[in-house]
């Protein structure tokens, strides 16, 4: 089992009261098995459980204390990739969809999280995609202009209407207004509550010990019993080892994060990231710290994790000068690693796959982890209750299905 991160985020110390949910005991018959206690788990059970699906959720540790906590929890309508590496590879109509699906994703979580009335922290902002390259602005100009070809949202900043904006020393930038930020200990923790009001079973410290799929159930095992049910959402974040086959379609990463100590409402609330390749990201908490990530590495065995983690947390200072070079005295007073999956396009893979007969799969969401999460979820209840028919998803599923290349 690989470690899903290192060091102590800043969430764990803003988390709120933790609820202990039981360990799985007996045998229990149910609609759907959900395998993971992160953000995306915690979700997909609140959305089955409100749409009157039997829910039962298994996590092997403690929930929302794995890749979720060591999240940056950005709430962005925009996906990994540019829109015209994605119009290049899927074609324009087929991008502009995957990026209206994703914008749709990320108002819906904001609003759910609302309404629910969710103590997450959550707070609108816009996002600003920007080049500290002088020979990447005409690049960045491109993307910008085959994006409002496609009717996609966004305006041009000038450098100088970058640092009037952010405070920021870049050359030039993509503004785009309707994203989001929030505590994701916190947002993980209200929709598994939530789950649980509906009638969900939440069990922590109960890992999965096998699973037996028959053409009409579904079997799981733990050390404490069994459970049975029609459809099984493996919610893990990245394919495990019980699935082999679908290893292969991962690339595992670690990211790093340091979190500056309280520096007050100095700058315009916004999330940020650059045009490198891996990027790097910076947004600012509820409480006025200002976080920097990215470093983005092969993932290694967690010998050496330590120096690893010291290493990063060194550049990502240096980052920090450049783009704020009056903080350049600031000492992260949090630092932390962790582990995520990317797939070769940048999407997530949502849906079935015909190895695996009676499994709902969400993985691989890369830096999209909370809307694609979102937007995950509603796909897997819709495929559940309408079968090769989604009703209301038709239009996008096709669009992370396994086998969208050869569509």
């Amino acid at each position: 089992m690989r470690r899903l991160r290192y060091g102590r985020p800043l969430w764990l110390d803003h988390a709120g009261p933790k609820r202990k949910y039981p360990r799985h005991r007996g045998h229990l018959e149910t609609d759907i098995v959900i395998v993971g206690g992160g953000i995306t788990g915690a979700i997909c059970a609140y959305l089955f459980a409100d749409a009157g699906v039997r829910v039962v959720l298994l996590e092997s540790g403690t929930v929302a204390r794995g890749s979720t906590s060591a999240s940056t929890a950005l709430l962005m309508q925009e996906p990994d990739r540019d829109f015209t590496d994605l119009a290049s590879r899927f074609g324009r109509a087929v991008a502009r969809e995957i990026w209206k699906s994703l914008g749709k994703a990320t108002r819906d979580l904001a609003n759910t999280i609302k309404a629910l009335k969710l103590d997450a922290d959550l707070s609108g902002c816009d996002s600003v995609y920007f080049t500290l390259d002088p020979d990447k602005v005409k690049a960045l100009r491109k993307e910008f202009d085959a994006r409002k070809a496609a009717g996609l949202p966004g305006r041009w900043l000038t450098a100088e209407a970058l640092y009037r904006m952010t405070g920021m020393r870049a050359q030039a930038a993509i503004a785009t207004s309707g994203n989001a930020q929030v505590n994701p200990v916190r947002a993980c923790a209200g929709f598994l509550a939530a789950a649980a009001r509906r009638g969900a079973s939440v069990f922590e410290r109960s890992r999965v010990r096998g699973v037996t799929a028959s053409r009409s159930r579904i079997e799981v095992r733990t050390a404490g019993g069994t459970i049975s049910a029609a459809r099984i959402v493996v919610a893990t974040g990245y394919a495990t080892p019980e699935f082999r086959g679908l290893v292969g379609r991962f690339r595992m990463k670690d990211t790093y994060v340091v979190a500056t100590r309280r520096l007050g409402p100095r700058r315009r609330r916004v999330m940020a990231w650059d045009t490198d390749r891996p990027y790097h990201y910076v947004r600012w908490s509820a409480d006025g710290r200002l976080l920097v990530g990215g470093e983005d590495t092969r993932h290694r065995s967690p010998k050496g994790a330590g120096r690893r983690m010291a290493a990063a947390r060194g550049r990502l200072r240096t980052y920090l000068t450049r783009i704020y070079p009056e903080l350049a005295d600031e000492v992260a007073e949090y630092a932390w690693q962790g582990l995520f999956a990317e797939t070769p396009d940048g999407l997530p893979y949502v849906g079935e796959h015909s190895r695996y007969p009676g499994h709902l799969f969400a993985l691989g969401y890369g830096g999209n982890g909370m809307t694609a999460s979102f937007l995950a979820a509603r796909m897997l209840v819709d495929l559940y209750q309408h079968g090769d028919k989604p009703a209301k998803t038709r239009g996008i599923a096709n669009l992370f299905a396994f086998d969208r290349a050869r569509r």
